[in-house]
């Protein structure tokens, strides 16, 4: 009798996605349940934001929190995704990890500015000026404007393998502005309050302002994951493109 075991299909490892096929494959099976997940987050946490009750000092204002709060972070977080992708480009040269940086740069810079803009929209009626050159905004500027230097590296370059070793670089160089947000507030005196979500002895957020911010940020990262994953088969597929391009030009020249 013939060993069942042995007929049996491998389940795939984590080292098999680094085949763009594969990756694709789980991508397209993904992406619906991310979208469905993203959009539910969504409403309870706009509803939940609106339902929280006015801050005693702040007012209503205090609901640009929910945008502000979470697009800050997924910002952040999108460039450790790049800090990840570029150690992976130049310590374990896996197959996608250009792929992931590059197409983690725009979304990372999307959150930037929103979290920019909502900044200068809740500093207006809480300090009285829409701007500060105080530590927290300047470096945060900072990450925008290392976000559009990546943008710009990449679209210099036309190709992707020439482009991925020195925006690796980049982007670990780029990496010592991260700490530098996280702690301005507490190595300098900036009008930013220190941390009040994760910090010891607990939250310092009442539950009614707590929890739809904990909601917001989850839902906003998930939309980062879903985007993100789109961007990266977009990029794959155009790299595709680029190859039999370049492939039939080539092929071209030979036959005459």
């Amino acid at each position: 009798m013939s060993d069942i075991s042995t007929k049996m299909p491998a389940r795939p490892s984590l080292s098999d996605l680094a085949n763009p096929t594969r990756f694709l494959n789980l991508v397209r099976i993904m992406l619906p349940w991310l979208s469905i997940v993203t959009i539910a987050l969504f409403a309870v946490g706009i509803w939940m934001s609106f339902a929280a009750p006015e801050d005693y000092q702040q007012g209503r204002t205090v609901r640009i929190m929910f945008i502000h709060v979470p697009a800050v972070w997924v910002a952040m977080f999108a460039y450790m995704v790049m800090v990840s992708s570029a150690l992976g480009v130049l310590v374990w040269r896996h197959p996608l990890a250009d792929v992931a940086a590059r197409a983690a740069a725009p979304l990372g810079a999307a959150f930037t500015f929103i979290g920019l803009i909502t900044g200068s929209i809740w500093g207006k009626p809480m300090w009285g000026t829409w701007w500060v050159w105080d530590a927290r905004l300047t470096s945060f500027l900072v990450l925008f404007i290392i976000y559009l230097g990546l943008i710009a590296l990449w679209r210099a370059i036309e190709e992707p393998a020439s482009a991925a070793r020195p925006a690796a670089v980049f982007i670990l160089i780029g990496a010592i502005n991260v700490p530098i947000i996280k702690f301005s507030v507490d190595w300098w005196n900036t009008l930013h309050q220190p941390a009040s979500v994760f910090k010891m002895g607990g939250p310092a957020l009442s539950p009614e302002f707590l929890w739809p911010l904990l909601i917001m940020a989850v839902a906003c990262s998930m939309f980062f994951l879903t985007l993100h994953l789109m961007a990266m088969r977009n990029e794959i597929l155009r790299r595709r493109i680029r190859s039999l391009q370049i492939n039939t030009a080539r092929r071209a020249e030979r036959g005459q």
